[in-house]
């Protein structure tokens, strides 16, 4: 093998370091046309094999970052997909969309906010309109604002956006989509090295999502009887929107340098997990979580 195909199979140089962004130029949820580097979702990399042919996949989040590396990888797979997200984020949604489409597969889009239980359940029922029915239902979407001052700087309306966006959502969501859940269908959630390695700046965030961890294991012992998996991906520090949105300036430019590999992840990277999970690869595994962290122990 030549050289420069190993160089690019060395998880420390498959991709580079995101270049240094000011946060100011990017306000919540940010969107990808915003960032100076945009990040990988395998537009140009995933190749898919049929392991999802026929499936139904729910995506919240999925207009852009890990939502959007997923998307591209379930269609690829022979997923049609919905992608739920903010009304903001409807150009990244549109170019999600026709990359579903690329790929041969149907794409719904439904804008909204996923704090009210009636738009969780709409989302639910328009896939099952839509699309015929759910197998996948990916929860993804998450709210996140760093705090240098932890707990004295978070205030009682962030506290309450982060636990319903993160958590009632997940919950609303999950148990709408377990009734129209045939055996074999699965639910994926998007943990955080933030579960287990909790940043005093994302007090909030890192209590969401470690109760995320707490919910995955609870529900996928409490649905194995009825055939139905769920499990969690636990992302270290990924490169998409939310960072250089909701980071001050500082912290996205050494964003990712501490871990093992020495670098920020890309979507792209992320991608084969959920389909692992989405798949009958992983048949006898559930309330378990993988972590794509790049060498930072989920301890």
């Amino acid at each position: 093998m030549a050289q420069d195909q190993y160089d690019k199979q060395n998880p420390q140089e498959q991709f580079r370091t995101p270049d240094a962004q000011d946060s100011d130029k990017i306000s919540h949820p940010g969107t990808t046309g915003e960032m100076d580097v945009e990040p990988d979702h395998g537009e140009d990399s995933y190749r898919g094999t049929g392991r999802l042919s026929g499936k139904r996949a729910v995506i919240t989040g999925g207009d852009s970052g890990i939502g959007r590396a997923v998307a591209i990888a379930f269609a690829r797979e022979g997923a049609d997909v919905l992608i739920a997200y903010l009304p903001e984020e409807e150009d990244d949604a549109r170019e999600t969309a026709q990359l579903i489409e690329k790929a041969g597969r149907k794409a719904v889009t439904v804008p909204g906010d996923i704090r009210d239980e009636a738009h969780c359940t709409g989302i639910v029922q328009k896939a099952v309109d839509d699309l015929g029915g759910i197998d996948i239902l990916v929860n993804n979407a998450a709210y996140q604002m760093s705090q240098d001052n932890g707990i004295f700087d978070i205030t009682t309306e962030q506290f309450d956006r982060v636990m319903k966006t993160n958590l009632y959502a997940m919950f609303w969501l999950s148990k709408a989509a377990v009734q129209h859940m045939q055996p074999g269908s699965t639910i994926i959630n998007t943990a955080s090295i933030q579960a287990y390695q909790s940043s005093p700046n994302l007090l909030d965030y890192a209590t969401t999502k470690a109760g995320i961890v707490a919910f995955t294991k609870a529900l996928g012992a409490n649905l194995a009887e009825k055939g139905i998996r769920v499990n969690a991906v636990a992302p270290g520090p990924i490169w998409t929107p939310l960072i250089p949105a909701t980071m001050p300036k500082e912290k996205v430019e050494s964003f990712g340098s501490d871990t093992p590999m020495g670098r920020a992840g890309q979507p792209a990277e992320l991608a084969p997990a959920y389909v692992f999970f989405a798949s009958q690869e992983s048949s006898y595994i559930t309330g378990e979580v993988l972590g794509v962290t790049g060498g930072q122990p989920l301890s």
